[in-house]
């Protein structure tokens, strides 16, 4: 029977999805589960790994049954996951030792002070282009050999394997324990010049190099799976956010996506070479396709669409996020109100944890619409922020910026992005851009699609938005914000 499909299994945070791409790139079939969170302790977030992998499956069979697709017509499989959530299991039976430690958890903050302590922080960024977080995993690591019983000693014997979500559901699939280049970049043990596990960290978080899985290119036939009923070989492994730039067809250097989520995640392709970054960027690998490695720079929103929810179930002043463009366009500007959602602190390039939000330029005449206003507004002046950054750290110009995710329907929200950017923005067709690249992968790595140019070729325009303001009008919009935003710092 012909190929005709690739499946997408897209392993989120707080659900598992299965999608169907045709060879044209559009969805055919969608399916989701949510899964339970766990919050054993404050600050502490865990999930169950075989629950990840029922819904997983369960999404994955679903999908088949509600596009009407036989396993047989499956060209590949391409998994995209939540980053940095660390799994380890037993590899004789397979059993996780441990819930899943998700990338949210700060339970191992205290072991990243003992690492700045000790002066590594320079080292440790050079090498793996990332900063010292609890939300990476070697941490993560290091905190279940050390806490659960047992558990170091058969590290030292290789009786136990450590994988990120890609890997846990691969092993499920294939039996195969492996990564790609893109997932391994998230670990903080992962040397992203040398494309190997870094023995001189390994040694400082005294994490056993018998456990870490092999890494291939993002784009690579990792094993076959007859759990759907006929043979499908998984065909691509990428984390979430670089799946989601490479579902955009943002394959040259420079060229940059934001995916507006809870919070927003931006990427810009720097091609062969890795920037450091000056202001607290992250260098990552973006993907591997034979034997070419691509790099980004990422930078992150802490509160996206979150400041949207805020206004939605704190304050109470919509009923849904769809009636925040009307509200924002029945007022011709904030009235000079400027809203900073410094809700868990600021991120690139203030990076001030304790900076905390307000609400500034308040006069008697401040309706909510001028509040909505600048809550959407907020979220495109955060975005330009990073966006400049990663201009000045990679002495590149972005031309446009190419968008996605949950808040990218917002045109109110696109416009001003446009506006205060001075460069067209697009959304794409298709918003699922993050199963997308996944499928892409999967589909290059058995030939349902040729080459980088014939997706470039497939990739279709929604929506451009020019930007409409004059220079002067950007300036003195930006010059309020940082005004605000120097209001909201506490350094």
């Amino acid at each position: 029977m012909a190929k005709r499909f690739v499946l997408a299994l897209d392993q989120g945070t707080t659900s598992s999805r299965s999608i169907l791409f045709d060879y044209e790139g559009n969805v055919v079939a969608v399916e989701q589960q949510e899964f339970k969170q766990y919050y054993p302790r404050p600050g502490w977030v865990e999930h169950d790994p075989y629950e990840i992998w029922n819904t997983q499956l369960s999404t994955a069979r679903a999908v088949l049954k509600k596009g009407g697709v036989s396993a047989d017509e499956i060209a590949g499989i391409g998994i995209t996951n939540q980053r940095e959530t660390t799994v380890i299991w037993d590899k004789k039976t397979g059993s996780p030792v441990y819930p899943a430690i998700v990338w949210q958890c700060r339970r191992t903050a205290s072991i990243c002070e003992q690492l700045k302590a000790e002066g590594t922080e320079s080292e440790i960024r050079k090498r793996t282009g990332l900063v010292i977080d609890a939300y990476f995993s070697g941490t993560k690591i290091r905190w279940i050999l050390d806490n659960v019983s047992g558990v170091r000693n058969r590290a030292e014997k290789g009786e136990i394997a450590f994988g990120t979500i890609d890997s846990w559901l691969l092993y499920q699939l294939t039996g195969e324990h492996a990564t790609d280049y893109s997932n391994a970049s998230r670990t903080l043990i992962f040397n992203i010049h040398t494309l190997d596990w870094d023995d001189i960290i390994l040694q400082l978080l005294k994490i056993p190099r018998a456990i870490l899985p092999q890494v291939y290119p993002s784009s690579h036939i990792y094993g076959v799976t007859e759990i759907l009923g006929k043979p499908i070989p998984v065909s691509a492994l990428i984390g979430d956010q670089q799946s989601a730039l490479f579902g955009q067809t943002a394959y040259n250097t420079g060229e940059c996506k934001n995916t507006y989520g809870t919070g927003c995640f931006l990427l810009m392709n720097t091609g062969e070479s890795a920037p450091t970054s000056e202001h607290g960027l992250l260098t990552t690998i973006g993907w591997g396709i034979s034997n070419k490695i691509t790099y980004a720079l990422e930078g992150s929103v802490f509160v996206g669409g979150a400041v949207v929810q805020w206004l939605r179930d704190e304050l109470k002043i919509i009923n849904s996020a769809s009636e925040t463009e009307e509200i924002a366009n029945s007022v011709p500007d904030t009235g000079g109100v400027y809203l900073v959602p410094a809700f868990v602190g600021l991120g690139a390039p203030f990076w001030d944890m304790h900076a905390r939000g307000i609400i500034c330029g308040i006069t008697r005449g401040t309706s909510k619409a001028h509040i909505v206003r600048a809550a959407l507004e907020s979220i495109s002046f955060q975005s330009a922020d990073v966006v400049f950054t990663m201009e000045q750290d990679s002495k590149i110009s972005i031309s446009q910026l190419r968008v996605d995710g949950g808040a990218a329907g917002n045109n109110f929200l696109l416009q001003h992005q446009a506006n205060i950017l001075g460069k067209p923005v697009i959304r794409g067709h298709t918003l699922e851009t993050t199963a997308l690249g996944c499928a892409y992968l999967a589909g290059l790595a058995t030939g349902f699609w040729k080459s980088q140019d014939e997706l470039k070729a497939k990739w279709k325009v929604s929506k451009i938005f020019e930007p409409k303001w004059s220079e002067d009008q950007r300036l003195s919009a930006l010059e309020g914000w940082h005004k605000a935003v120097a209001k909201a710092l506490t350094k």
